[in-house]
């Protein structure tokens, strides 16, 4: 079944209070997905500066000596936040080759996310543990999306979870199942990308992060998602500055959206939206099947 959340703030008004609101949403669909969760938030960034979130796959690493290794790879210093089973490298050398170097390895680390502005965060069990973990409701930005999962493509494990990101600053979350993941896979992983897990969505997330690396804007490709994703979907995408909701033609997993001049925020269903600040006033509606609803903060 699963549940996706995402809350898109147009405005400064509410962007301390990202993390909790987001939290609270989660909370709300916890229901529709027990065997685990993730959240990626974003805006609290330097963009100066790359961050890594890595999750570790069994015993911990020594976070320490991986931040050391990863200096001299990238010739820049890497500093490392730990928490709990997850670790962030912050350093200004070049995220993408992190990132690879770490796939290629570190087998005790599952690389979650990089980029300027993207932290995320997942674990297996109730939603609520993953807020509470990882001290959700404390952070600020611009935007999130989060998922509730029940799993029915791969394994039940924190690295399947949702959100899943590939490239920097993108992550995808997703309410459905894609019936030409494996050949898509193939040819993505021609085109360059690289992938962690099994799941149907990741590839999903490895397909947008290719199309907007080849240069299209995110609603081009989404677009273009619509010919080449085989499946049933409802798809919510945070990237640097950006938000957006895409369904299948056919639309039979759930979404509604509610926008006022402060915010956006989708969810699998509305009682995830009803406690936001200013609610009564925001226009409520159901995405159309096949369109491409996209947000900007540059708008």
């Amino acid at each position: 079944m699963c549940g996706i959340v995402g809350l898109f703030l147009k405005t400064p008004t509410h962007r301390g209070e990202l993390g909790r609101l987001t939290a609270d949403m989660i909370h709300e669909v916890r229901d529709r997905g027990r065997d685990s969760a993730g959240v990626a938030t974003f805006g609290s960034g330097n963009d100066a500066t790359t961050r890594i979130t890595v999750l570790a796959d069994g015993p911990r690493p020594d976070w320490d000596e991986t931040a050391t290794a990863l200096e001299e790879v990238l010739s820049a210093e890497v500093l490392v936040r730990p928490l709990h089973d997850h670790a962030v490298f912050e350093t200004t050398g070049d995220g993408r080759a992190a990132r690879r170097w770490l796939i290629d390895n570190m087998v005790d680390i599952e690389v979650l996310s990089y980029g300027s502005q993207i932290e995320l965060y997942k674990s297996v069990g109730d939603p609520d543990l993953l807020a509470t973990r990882y001290g959700l409701a404390a952070r600020t930005g611009t935007h999130a999306v989060a998922h509730t999962r029940m799993a029915t493509e791969s394994a039940v494990t924190a690295n399947g979870s949702h959100p899943f990101s590939t490239g920097s600053d993108t992550c995808l979350v997703h309410n459905g199942s894609l019936s030409n993941h494996n050949q898509l896979r193939l040819r993505l992983e021609q085109q360059g990308e690289s992938f962690q897990t099994l799941n149907d969505s990741e590839v999903a997330a490895g397909y947008v992060s290719w199309r907007l690396g080849s240069g299209d804007s995110l609603a081009q490709a989404l677009q273009r998602a619509l010919t080449d994703l085989d499946g049933f979907y409802t798809l919510a995408i945070g990237t640097v500055d950006g938000f957006a909701i895409l369904r299948d033609p056919i639309s039979c997993k759930p979404a509604v959206v509610a926008e006022t001049d402060d915010w956006v925020a989708m969810s699998s269903e509305y009682r995830a939206i009803a406690r936001l600040p200013g609610v009564v006033d925001a226009e409520v509606w159901e995405p159309e099947p096949a369109r491409v609803y996209t947000w900007s903060l540059a708008a």
